[in-house]
Order: C-alpha cells, then sequence, then structure tokens
C-alpha cells in the first residue's frame, strides 16, 4: 500500500513539473493599445520574459498607440500605465494576451492615469 502511495505522489510530481516546462517554453503575443482624444500622454508599459522585466516609457503626442510584444517564461504577466498631461481629455488603455479578454481602464481629466494590469 505504501508502495502505492509513493509511486502516485511521484507520478503526480512529474505531471506538474511536466505542466511547468510546457508553460515556461510556451510563447505567448502580449498587445498594448491606448486610444482617445488626450494629447501627450505619457505610457510605462513592462512584460515579464525570461531574463526578468522588461520596462519602458515614451510619450506620444497623438493617439492611438499600439505596441506589440511576444514573450516566454513562466510569468508573462506585466503592466501598462497611462498618464495624461494637463491639457487633460480622454484616453483608454488596453492589454490582450494571445486571445483572452482584454484588460482594460480609462483615465480622464487633466493629470489624470489609468492603469492595464493583471494579464
Amino acid at each position: 500500500m505504501l508502495l502505492i502511495l509513493v509511486l502516485l505522489a511521484a507520478g503526480g510530481c512529474v505531471a506538474v513539473i511536466a505542466g511547468i516546462t510546457r508553460e515556461v517554453s510556451k510563447e505567448v503575443t502580449v498587445e498594448y493599445a491606448v486610444t482617445g482624444d488626450a494629447r501627450n500622454v505619457t505610457i510605462a508599459y513592462s512584460v515579464w520574459n525570461d531574463d526578468g522585466i522588461s520596462s519602458r516609457a515614451e510619450t506620444v503626442e497623438k493617439l492611438p498607440w499600439r505596441k506589440t510584444l511576444k514573450t516566454k517564461g513562466f510569468m508573462k504577466g506585466g503592466s501598462l500605465l497611462i498618464s495624461l498631461s494637463g491639457s487633460g481629455g480622454t484616453a483608454t488603455c488596453s492589454v490582450t494576451v494571445d486571445n483572452d479578454p482584454p484588460k482594460t481602464a480609462t483615465a480622464s481629466g487633466p493629470s489624470a492615469a489609468a492603469t492595464c494590469s493583471g494579464f
């Protein structure tokens, strides 16, 4: 009986390790998008990959803005932060990973900010 339990536990560990290995090598496409009528929007985005987290920031004069990245590794999430200038307006951030439903958030008004995360 003890031998059977040990064999079942070992088989379960092998299945977990195989699942983790498959997830680590799986490549996903992350699409970041910002739309709206705001001007001079600061956009900061990050994504996890094999080497850790990769972050970038830029200011765009006019929307829409899009960026598509491919990544792989056990952790694949990240964040997208938008900050509006003092002139205000409205901007919506959106992050889509492969064909999953997008994560969205909206900033409206002078110096407003919004974050899309949890993907």
